[in-house]
């Protein structure tokens, strides 16, 4: 793939990475920079994209390890205390907004879900969580489109009956 080529494809995921990113941070400013510093990875290690591999899923996992790297930057140095006038304070900063515990306990428990499906519902949605297109997976699996469709589709219901509680 070409420089122009790898930058046009980039560009068209402009939209969709917003999204993302606001959905991952909560807060446009946080959200337009982790779009910044995705953009400025992807570039920077555009040598390590490999051609038969899905682009849109390889932007959307730097984003995602972006996120959850500077994440845990922010962790450590919340958590660290200031010893002034001898008394101990977490330095914790009163604008920033991070996943509650409950979040994390969801996640789990939705991961936890999808994974107790069967084979024939658990990977294509699985992969559809993973950033590929219906015709991607429909060709990967050597499925028709509508079954991979529908598959999708009824594997979205039985996780709503299953995770009622999470809605």
């Amino acid at each position: 793939m070409s420089t122009v080529q790898f930058n046009e494809k980039l560009l068209g995921l402009e939209n969709n990475l917003k999204y993302y990113a606001l959905s991952l941070t909560s807060d446009r400013d946080r959200a337009y920079d982790l779009l910044q510093e995705t953009f400025l990875k992807a570039l920077t290690y555009s040598d390590k994209f490999s051609e038969n591999t899905n682009f849109k899923a390889w932007v959307y996992t730097i984003m995602k390890n972006t996120f959850i790297n500077d994440y845990r930057k922010a962790s450590k140095s919340r958590n660290s205390l200031n010893g002034s006038n001898n008394e101990f304070h977490l330095k914790i900063a009163k604008d920033q907004v991070y996943p509650s515990a409950e979040s994390f306990y969801s996640t789990n428990e939705i991961e936890k879900s999808i994974a107790s499906l069967e084979d024939e519902y658990r990977i294509p949605f699985q992969m559809f969580l993973d950033g590929y297109k219906y015709k991607e997976i429909a060709d990967t699996l050597d499925m028709p489109l509508g079954t991979v469709k529908s598959r999708i589709f009824f594997t979205r219901k039985k996780l709503s009956k299953t995770l009622h509680d999470f809605e």
